[in-house]
């Protein structure tokens, strides 16, 4: 990746719905050029999609939580193969340090979310678990 497809990518960070003309005009390059470019970018995985990113308005009917997993020695790809059946389950990132797994877990209200916090906590395979239930967002630089 060189320059101009750092500055593609920032740009269309910002503002996914930008048009090829308006991105090839801001950059100063042809629209060919844009065009290609971003169908490189794509082919080969840099660019996996485009999205609507949801502010605080619509996402205030869920209550969010970070849970951090200890997991026993070699039980980690069957305890992920469980917290994908979880649909609250958003995301689950490997860590180094003194926890296994970091999901983000979403659900529509705290009757939910302590089920599935009792769910992740009594799959086989997870040590302990820690909850950290999100008040409000102070910084989102997430694309």
């Amino acid at each position: 990746m060189d320059e101009l497809d750092k500055t593609i990518l920032s740009q269309l960070g910002a503002d996914a719905r930008i048009s090829v003309a308006t991105l090839a005009r801001k950059l100063k390059v042809a629209r060919s050029t844009v065009q290609a470019r971003l169908e490189r970018l794509e082919s080969t995985g840099v660019i996996a999609g485009y999205t609507v990113k949801l502010g605080e308005a619509a996402r205030q009917d869920r209550i969010r939580a970070t849970i951090l997993l200890n997991i026993e020695p070699r039980a980690q790809a069957a305890v992920l193969s469980r917290l994908k059946t979880i649909p609250e389950v958003e995301r689950a990132h490997t860590t180094s340090g003194r926890v296994d797994l970091l999901l983000h877990v979403a659900a529509a209200s705290t009757t939910i979310l302590d089920n599935v916090l009792d769910q992740i906590g009594a799959l086989t395979g997870v040590k302990s678990s820690e909850s950290l239930i999100h008040l409000s967002t102070k910084i989102d630089r997430a694309a």
